[in-house]
């Protein structure tokens, strides 16, 4: 379902998966995001007859993460989902194009690439073959 959302006043056309999981996926231009609606958002969808695009949801961030790893920012590769790295493809200095596989996460026994969400160059990479990651653990980072 597409829907737009304001953010800090700026307005997203976002890409919803399914409204009634937690967390709600939503893709916002490309970029997949975990969206956790706050309790009184959710009672008032459910009561509203308009359309869940009427009125945009208020969100929450996810519940912090534990301090054994960082979280990312804008420079950052992160990890969608909770895994253990199968395969690294990137090495520091390596110039990237947007879309090409940087490594390779093991879930639930099914892989999934983790691809650049833009062009760069890769500054460091946080990870190896065969650790454990969380979601949202810095696995790379671009230069700038």
């Amino acid at each position: 379902m597409k829907m737009k959302v304001i953010i800090d006043n700026e307005t997203y056309e976002v890409d919803v998966e399914d409204v009634h999981s937690r967390p709600v996926i939503a893709v916002v231009e490309g970029e997949r995001y975990e969206v956790w609606p706050e309790k009184e958002s959710l009672e008032a969808e459910s009561l509203s007859t308009a359309p869940v695009a009427a009125k945009p949801a208020s969100v929450q961030a996810p519940p912090q993460k534990s301090p054994e790893f960082k979280t990312g920012n804008s420079k950052d590769v992160t990890a969608p989902l909770p895994g253990v790295i199968v395969a690294v493809l990137v090495k520091p200095g390596d110039v990237i194009a947007h879309g090409q596989e940087l490594c390779t996460l093991e879930a639930m026994k099914m892989k999934n690439a983790i691809r650049a969400n833009r062009e760069g160059t890769i500054a460091a990479v946080e990870v190896n073959v065969g650790d454990q990651v969380g979601h949202g653990q810095v696995l790379m980072t671009y230069t700038k």
